[in-house]
């Protein structure tokens, strides 16, 4: 063989890392229930009291008799099973400037959590009927992301008794683009806050926490705003193991992970959505 025709490879130590989509749903959740099911199982059985009566009382006069409490229950239960598994050959790994191992890793455990973060999106549709606005067109008239979508679902929460603490709502890049030609957003004291805007999300408008994601669910081929607090979605995760391991068919080296996870709208009136077109 000339040696004219001999080209050596080389391979660049700097990786080129795949581009992430900001992951946000998996950050609005509660823990509340996790402890439990990571201690005795893979279902939480959530039971909530019905309000007393307040009813009128005439001293000398009104006989008590005691009502039954009625109760509810819902079930968090931990169905949602995803794993991993990736090997590098040894004779790969030598030839391979680059750490290739460590960085799989992280890529790897980002496609779980974005796996949870679609899937805690998809709950949508557990908000209770009064907080679900139904369809908000943008391109009509001069309909606006805040007046027409923040506005409306923050009312819709106010008169469901949701706290203001842990407010959130998310929204797709169109709607924030949307936002951001709206001077009561990008202008945080006409915005009714005095919050500048922090690290982590996009603004405050409306008493709400304004976060931006690629994972809202569609309707329709049309965005869902979800609006609500942090009490309203539960989430737990029972198992989440990376382990690394040689095969024994190969010369190389493996690593595997498990997630099994779950959650539930433990809480449907703390939610609110709209479904929204926009250009």
């Amino acid at each position: 063989m000339s040696i004219l025709r001999f080209r050596p490879e080389v391979w660049s130590a700097n990786l080129l890392v795949a581009l992430r989509k900001i992951l946000v749903y998996g950050d609005i959740v509660n823990h509340d229930y996790e402890g439990e099911i990571q201690q005795a199982g893979d279902t939480v059985r959530i039971t909530s009291i019905g309000r007393p009566t307040i009813q009128d009382y005439v001293p000398n006069s009104t006989t008590i008799s005691p009502e039954e409490l009625t109760d509810a229950q819902r079930t968090l239960v931990v169905d949602q099973s995803k794993y991993f598994a990736f090997q590098v050959d040894d004779v790969d790994a030598r030839q391979a400037k680059g750490n290739v191992i460590p960085q799989a890793m992280s890529e790897a455990a980002y496609g779980l959590a974005d796996v949870m973060d679609q899937y805690i999106a998809g709950l949508y549709t557990g908000a209770s009927s009064a907080n679900q606005l139904g369809a908000v067109d943008l391109t009509a008239g001069s309909k606006t992301a805040y007046a027409d979508v923040l506005v409306p679902l923050k009312v819709a929460l106010d008169e469901a008794n949701v706290p203001t603490q842990g407010r959130f709502v998310v929204v797709s890049p169109a709607i924030h683009g949307n936002l951001l030609l709206d001077s009561r957003f990008i202008n945080a004291s006409a915005s009714g806050t005095t919050d500048a805007l922090v690290n982590g999300h996009v603004g405050r408008a409306a008493g709400f926490d304004v976060r931006v994601s690629n994972n809202t669910p569609a309707s329709g081929g049309h965005p869902v705003v979800i609006a609500g607090n942090t009490g309203a979605i539960s989430f737990a995760q029972q198992i989440n193991k990376t382990e690394a391991y040689r095969p024994e068919s190969s010369f190389s080296d493996a690593v595997k992970g498990l997630a099994l996870y779950g959650a539930k709208v433990v809480r449907p009136d703390n939610l609110a959505t709209a479904v929204v077109t926009v250009s």
